[in-house]
This record gives C-alpha cells, sequence and structure tokens, in this order.
C-alpha cells in the first residue's frame, strides 16, 4: 500500500472533471495500492510518483507482473507520465492516468482516451551524491557481491574506478538513506529492494548513457546465429545475450558488449559492421574487477538491462537471474 496517495485523488478529480464519469476509490487495500470503480468494473491501481525512461522497464515489469497474477485490469496513476512512456504503456495494453488528466483507459464497459493536457514538470528524486556517477560505482560495487561491503575504503575505491574520498562520502549518504548499518564487525545493507531500484534508476539515468560508445550490426545471419562462438578475449555479453548464456531461457534478438577494446578490433573479432540502427550496443567496461572463467558481464548489469527493456520474456529472464545470482539482493 502507498501511504503517499494524494495524487491518486488528485488524478482521479482531474478525470472526473474531464470526463464527467464518476469514480469510487477503494485506498485501504493491503495488497494493492488502490482499487477503483469506473461504471461498475474494478481496476487494480499501480502508483509511481513519476513514469520516465530511467525507469519506465522497471515499472512496466511490475505491471507485467501484475497482470499475469489477476484477472481484473490494472490501471496505472502517477503524477507524471513522458509521452514515450505513456505511448509505451498503451502500446502494451496497460491503462493509465497522470495528474493533468491524461488517460488511457480500455476494458469491458470503460473507453477513455486523453492526451494533450499539459504535462507538468518531473521533479528528480536520485539527487544526491550516492546516485551521481562515482555513486554508481560504488553502490554497484557493494551489491555485485556480498563480500565486497567489508572491503576497506581503499579497496573499494580501487575496484570501483573512483576515489577514496567518494566512498566516504557514499557511504555516509547510504548511512542516512538508511540503506546501510554499521555494527562494530561489519556493514550491513538494508532494504536492498529499494536500494537495488534506486540504482538501477540511477544507472539507466546518469552512467549507462555515458557508457555508449557505438551501435553495430553483425555482417550476417549466420553470423549472428553463431554469436556464442564470437570472442575477442575481452568480451563481456550483457543484457539478452548474457542473460541466455546465464540462464539458457532466452533467444537474444539486441546484443550488448561490455569491453576496453578497440572498435575495429571487436567489429573484426566479432564479424560486427556499424550501423547506427543496429541491434547491437557496444559499451565502455567501467568496472575494474574481472569475470574470471566466463565471457559474461557482472549479473547486475545483465539483470538491469533485462528488466529496463520492459518485455516479458526478458523480464521472466531477469527474475531468473534475481533468484540465482543475485538471491543476496533479495
Amino acid at each position: 500500500m502507498n501511504r503517499n496517495n494524494d495524487f491518486l485523488y488528485e488524478a482521479i478529480t482531474q478525470l472526473e472533471q474531464l470526463t464527467k464519469i464518476q469514480i469510487e476509490i477503494d485506498s485501504s487495500r493491503e495488497n494493492y495500492d488502490a482499487i477503483l470503480t469506473i461504471r461498475g468494473e474494478q481496476f487494480i491501481v499501480e502508483s509511481k510518483s513519476a513514469i520516465r525512461a530511467s525507469n519506465q522497464g522497471l515499472v512496466l515489469s511490475k505491471l507485467e507482473e501484475i497482470r499475469n497474477t489477476n484477472n481484473r485490469p490494472i490501471i496505472l496513476i502517477a503524477e507524471y507520465i513522458s509521452k514515450d512512456a505513456a505511448s509505451q504503456l498503451k502500446e502494451r495494453g496497460f491503462n493509465y492516468m497522470d495528474t493533468s488528466g491524461n488517460a488511457f483507459i480500455k476494458s469491458n464497459e470503460v473507453v477513455i482516451y486523453i492526451e494533450g493536457q499539459k504535462r507538468r514538470s518531473a521533479q528528480l528524486t536520485n539527487q544526491s551524491r550516492a546516485f551521481q556517477e562515482a555513486g554508481i560505482k560504488t553502490i554497484f560495487y557493494l551489491l555485485s557481491k556480498p563480500e565486497n561491503l567489508q572491503h576497506s575504503y581503499r579497496e573499494i575505491a580501487e575496484n570501483a574506478g573512483v576515489a577514496v574520498g567518494s566512498v566516504s562520502n557514499v557511504m555516509a549518504e547510504l548511512e542516512d538513506l538508511n540503506f546501510l548499518m554499521k555494527t562494530k564487525d561489519k556493514r550491513v545493507l538494508k532494504n536492498k529492494t529499494e536500494l537495488l531500484e534506486r540504482w538501477m534508476v540511477a544507472y539507466n539515468t546518469v552512467l549507462r548513457p555515458r557508457i555508449v560508445r557505438h551501435k553495430m550490426r553483425f555482417t550476417s545471419v549466420e553470423a549472428a546465429n553463431e554469436w556464442r562462438t564470437l570472442n575477442n578475449g575481452d568480451t563481456l555479453w550483457g543484457g539478452e545475450p548474457g542473460g541466455a548464456l546465464l540462464t539458457n531461457y532466452l533467444r537474444p534478438e539486441k546484443f550488448t558488449i561490455f569491453t576496453n577494446n578497440d572498435l575495429p578490433t571487436i567489429a573484426r573479432s566479432l564479424n560486427l559492421v556499424p550501423d547506427k540502427n543496429g541491434n547491437v550496443e557496444i559499451l565502455q567496461k567501467f568496472w575494474k574487477t574481472e569475470n574470471l572463467n566466463t565471457n559474461t558481464a557482472p549479473a547486475l548489469l545483465i539483470y538491469t538491462d533485462l528488466i529496463n527493456s520492459g518485455f516479458s520474456r526478458n523480464v521472466e529472464t531477469a527474475k531468473i537471474i534475481l533468484e540465482n545470482e543475485l538471491r543476496y539482493i533479495k
């Protein structure tokens, strides 16, 4: 249950004024943020303060999860929904409304579509240093392996590729934000699921755009089908191919590669050619530690890209990774 739900009533009031349709809300349910009743039909409410590119995949994956476990229609209510997110929600068949009056609701007895109401400015929530570049790299190192949390600040800084002072600041902020507790003997991460979600949003917003190097495509269908056998010695598969290697549950359509090699070397060894619309994305490897005896990126990065896609098959694969490789975060 979302206790800070004043904007739900604001969104409903705005839609009632625009449509002249009465909407009933029950926000006392324990399992859902609320239940709406529109013309006798009940909708499960999922609420978020804002939906934008950085958390769009997370929200879509949550809606998919609700849809797979419930027969009733779902409606997303937010203070702000970007135009692209609204388009994605509509395309995936998810109902939505925002506090400006934009809405898409299509079910048995209800059809409402309002677009063009002036959207409010989205308020950013990850403003602290813990969720800027140095903090993102530090938290990534802390979440990658449970034992990393107990390393010295100097070790963390060296492996995360940040300054020791940055580690000290990030640790202090994590403590202030109730994500970190220090005892005499060790450090303990708290509210790990929330920390993971905030890290994913910050990674998608701040760090990932900075490490994207180029887009390419395979030179032939045969090369694309043989991607598992292609390796240049410093190729770490992320996203869909990384998920396929970890779970054997996915057939990749988009390919993500983390590497420090130069682009011509990557192109030759993996049978790639530059293509700004290609389905192979080359990213700079930003962490220092090595993945021994494997050609996949860290599971945390694979999980993040799969969730961020919002596609159901990718989300299912991400959940397998969370249950296995990342079970210590749950």
